[in-house]
């Protein structure tokens, strides 16, 4: 009973790593705080400098089309291809610091076809709206009317941007106004007068929009005047960004045509044409200098002079496919550029390295990277921890890079190298592999991880989190075809070197399998040469050649096991059966057949694992041989024992293919090592995970947080925390809270059992109160109903009593709202036994005659239906059997009138006879 009590029984989903931005628009405060996604359907907040989860606003069953947040961030409006347009207020919350509070202002309809573009004035009072019929609106935010419509452009609007004339344009506007005055007749003076005096309290007369359309032309709008100023003809394709510089009076336009125009403010001519060479996406000023950059389809963030057009940062190859830049947000609070990639992922750029002076430079590196943001994570195929403190999480994305995730609870309010160094941000980015990346593994001391992909190839990194540094160490060629199974040693080497300094000594050896049906063991080199503890093998690439290679399998190999001490290894595989091997000579030492289906998973049990009882007539296995555990596509999980090679054990409960399995660790508290209890794990495409118990084959409880199938599962063996990853793109972290449950219902079962000593104590003593509310909050309604019975039994009934006790009377009268349904609930239940309705009538008389009907009518909303139609029923069917009592009375008192009168004398001894 005592190893019962140890096992792990509840977890908790403690945190989570899930999406934020599947596509579509983004937007950014002003303070670089706040970011708003699309996801899917809805518009996702989240902190950009902690990655905590703000809010989250629900779609309207539409795509959102476009958005953007107020510069304070107070008003959030949001467009969607329904041609909606919902304006919320925005507010931090009172008792968090890590929410906002959004709320619905108005919902209008801003167009005739969907907007695509939207923007936002300084004030935050202003936003602009262009839709795809190439009509521009101006709107209140606060008042939600229109205040000006332009139109002039043939096609679907593809900028917007507001900016200020400066104080000498304004000027220049006034004087001429005044000629103009001079020149009109002296009738027409004072009109004159008045129209001027109306455009000098016009508090739109600063404010001017630009625009530009998929018809390459750019227009100036004056909103004091409602017309245009300016026409910019110099794009011959889509402009994609429009931005202004109060400073320099220049505006930067850049479009798909392969160049970005500096505009003069004064003249609006063209001052410099930059050709970027790639189609321009994205394009603005860093803050008030005279640096431009711009983004396109090349996903490189580049820095230009505007003044001579130079770029300034050296040339950059090509990104791959999806890393095209989308948008470019500049931050000035944070010297910082978030560039926004294809592929959903945000960059957080470093502007605190560009001189004040751009012609100062002759060429500057590429802006250095302060944080990575991946929007989704799409399939997690696997994933592991890394470092020795298990302090990242190595992610398998779908992709053909690793993503090293930080599990830190760490937060960072300034710019620097550890901005974005928050739970769940990106570190590094593993890059090499040409294809998808379908497993990985990590050494035992963490800082070396394998993976393996579909370009046939398995690679070796060197993970040194202390230094920054992720490199690639190795490659191994020589699969024909993709693989799906890599494994590295989990025990360190006999020599204290490599235990001491485990980065400069790698694994000796990694084994991969593939769909070619084949295992190889490769053999790892060691670094070259060692100066002050760091390799020196740049670019190096020792020979990778295998040394056996193995006809393993008639199908795909799926997963591959290492005993604890290397000496054997498991092969599992879609053709049903699991072999193991010798990991000297790379010969089979037994095959366990058994599933129904192919073998998705398996695992070899750890070192010292206990015996557990096995279902044939074997009884216990031997443990000294190793047990093997597998998952297969048959739903099951089964355990083996190397002693003869057989199934113990049989796991049922998925409903679906179990695609991962492990051991979980066994409690550091145990005093018998040989009697700790032994618990597996399993993930399944049903989306559950289950921990079981390995003696009595039942599930000690079933984890579900995730929409998908599970196809990555691991556990930290210090915290006994499970880390789940699957389809849904979500990775949770289970909190063992095994010991926390365990210790609360201890303090509820003492809490209760004072509680009901109290509860005997109180109707012992005749405390009437105390025990009818101590009985209805413990929910003990056979005690309540032989308090109450007792009452109603009472002889005689006190006088004046409903009930048959005055005190009883005034406990009814004076239930919370709670209380009292529960009464009803109870004398409900009474209701229907003719033992116990003579009860349940008596206090439901004095529940009716002392509660108003507005006091009851309150609890309609929490149950009252319910309660009352159970009571109705019932009453009626015992109203009814008194009734009919009652008329069968008559007839007995009828009959027993009768018979007194029929009756007669005897005349002989005068008896009366009957």
């Amino acid at each position: 009973m005592a190893s019962r009590n140890t096992l792990l029984t509840t977890f908790d989903a403690d945190k989570v790593i899930q999406p934020i931005y599947t596509g579509g628009d983004v937007a950014l405060d002003r303070q670089g705080r706040i970011l708003v996604t699309c996801l899917g359907e809805d518009a996702v907040l989240t902190g950009l400098d902690t990655g905590q989860a703000l809010g989250r606003v629900e779609g309207d069953g539409e795509v959102l089309t476009a958005f953007t947040i107020t510069p304070s961030a107070t008003h959030l409006i949001l467009c969607s291809r329904s041609l909606s347009m919902r304006i919320y207020s925005l507010r931090p919350s009172e008792d968090s610091t890590s929410t906002v509070i959004f709320e619905l202002q108005r919902t209008l309809k801003p167009h005739s076809t969907p907007v695509v573009t939207v923007d936002i004035d300084h004030t935050g009072t202003l936003l602009a709206t262009g839709s795809a019929d190439g009509v521009i609106k101006i709107w209140d935010i606060r008042g939600g009317f229109v205040t000006h419509t332009f139109r002039g452009h043939n096609g679907v609007i593809s900028a917007l941007h507001f900016f200020e004339s400066s104080a000498s344009e304004l000027d220049q506007e006034k004087a001429s106004k005044q000629q103009k005055k001079r020149r009109r007749s002296a009738s027409g003076e004072n009109d004159d007068a008045m129209e001027g005096v109306a455009h000098a309290m016009d508090p739109t007369e600063r404010f001017r929009l630009a625009s530009g359309s998929e018809d390459g032309k750019i227009r100036i709008w004056h909103l004091s005047k409602r017309k245009s100023i300016a026409t910019l003809d110099s794009h011959v394709s889509v402009v994609r960004g429009l931005d202004f510089s109060n400073h320099h009076r220049i505006l930067v336009s850049g479009g798909r045509d392969r160049t970005a125009v500096i505009w003069d403010a004064q003249t609006w001519k063209p001052r410099r044409v930059i050709p970027t060479l790639e189609r321009v996406e994205a394009v603005g000023f860093v803050g008030n200098s005279n640096y431009v950059f711009t983004g396109g389809e090349h996903g490189r963030l580049r820095i230009w002079s505007a003044q001579t057009g130079r770029e300034i940062t050296r040339e950059q190859s090509a990104g791959g496919e999806g890393n095209e830049i989308t948008r470019v947000f500049c931050n000035s609070a944070l010297d910082s550029l978030l560039s926004v990639h294809a592929d959903q992922s945000l960059i957080l750029h470093s502007t605190a390295v560009l001189p004040a002076n751009a012609e100062s430079v002759d060429t500057l590196e590429p802006l250095p990277i302060l944080a990575r943001i991946s929007g989704t994570h799409d399939e997690i195929i696997d994933l592991a921890y890394v470092t020795p403190n298990r302090s990242l999480l190595a992610l398998a994305t779908n992709s053909e890079n690793i993503r090293l995730v930080s599990l830190a609870a760490g937060n960072s309010d300034s710019p620097s190298e550890e901005t974005g160094r928050y739970f769940g941000a990106d570190v590094a980015l593993l890059q090499g592999h040409e294809d998808i990346i379908i497993c990985l593994d990590v050494d035992w001391s963490g800082c070396w991880l394998a993976t393996g992909a579909k370009d046939n190839t398995a690679r070796l990194w060197r993970i040194d989190h202390a230094n920054s540094v992720y490199e690639h160490y190795a490659t191994y060629t020589g699969h024909a075809k993709s693989l799906g199974a890599i494994v590295l040693p989990q025990q360190s080497s006999v020599s204290k070197p490599s235990t001491a300094d485990p980065l400069n000594h790698p694994p000796p050896f990694v084994l991969t399998g593939s769909q070619d049906k084949t295992i190889k063991k490769w053999e790892v080199a060691r670094p070259l040469t060692n100066i002050k503890g760091s390799p020196t093998r740049k670019g190096a690439n020792p020979a990778t050649r295998a040394q056996y290679t193995r006809k393993a399998h008639d199908k795909d190999i799926n997963a591959i096991s290492l005993n604890h001490n290397s000496t054997f290894f498991a092969s599992a595989s879609q053709d049903r059966t699991v072999k193991i091997w010798s990991v000297e000579d790379g010969s089979v030492q037994g095959i366990l057949r058994g599933h129904r289906r192919g073998v998705w998973s398996v695992k070899f049990a750890p070192k010292d694992t206990p015996p557990i009882s096995g279902d044939s007539s074997t009884g216990l296995a031997s443990s000294r041989q190793g047990l093997v555990l597998t998952g297969s596509g048959d739903k099951t999980v089964k355990i083996w024992s190397l002693a003869d090679y057989s199934c113990l054990r049989t796991l049922e409960g998925h409903t679906n293919s179990v695609l991962k399995v492990l051991w979980m660790p066994f409690p550091s508290s145990s005093e018998h090592p040989s009697k700790r209890p032994v618990q597996v794990a399993s993930a399944g495409g049903d989306g559950l995970v289950k921990i079981w118990d390995a003696n009595s084959g039942e599930p000690a409880c079933t984890l579900d947080n995730h929409t998908d199938r599970i196809w990555a599962l691991t556990v930290d063996p210090t915290t006994n925390t499970l880390v789940s990853g699957g389809g849904d793109s979500v990775v949770t972290f289970w909190r063992d809270t095994t010991s926390h449950t365990i210790a609360a219902r201890a303090a509820a079962s003492t809490a209760r059992v004072e509680q009901e000593q109290q509860l005997m104590n109180y109707t012992h003593a005749g405390n009437y109160r105390e025990a009818i509310i101590l009985a209805l909050t413990l929910n003990h309604p056979a005690r309540l109903l032989a308090l109450l019975q007792g009452v109603v039994d009472r002889s005689p009934p006190e006088e004046g009593s409903l009930s048959g006790l005055k005190a009883v009377d005034e406990v009814i009268t004076s239930l919370s709202d709670e209380q009292l349904l529960e009464l009803l609930r109870r004398l409900r239940d009474w209701n229907t036994n003719a033992r116990t309705a003579v009860v349940a009538q008596r206090i439901l008389n004095v529940v009716v005659r002392s509660y108003s009907v507005e006091r009851l009518v309150e609890l309609r909303g929490k149950g009252w239906k319910e309660v009352v139609e159970g009571l109705r029923a019932y009453t009626e069917r015992h109203y009814k059997r008194m009734a009919e009592l009652v008329d069968e009375s008559y007839l007995v008192e009828y009959t027993l009138r009768e018979m007194e009168e029929v009756g007669f004398v005897d005349g002989e001894d005068g008896t009366v006879l009957v």
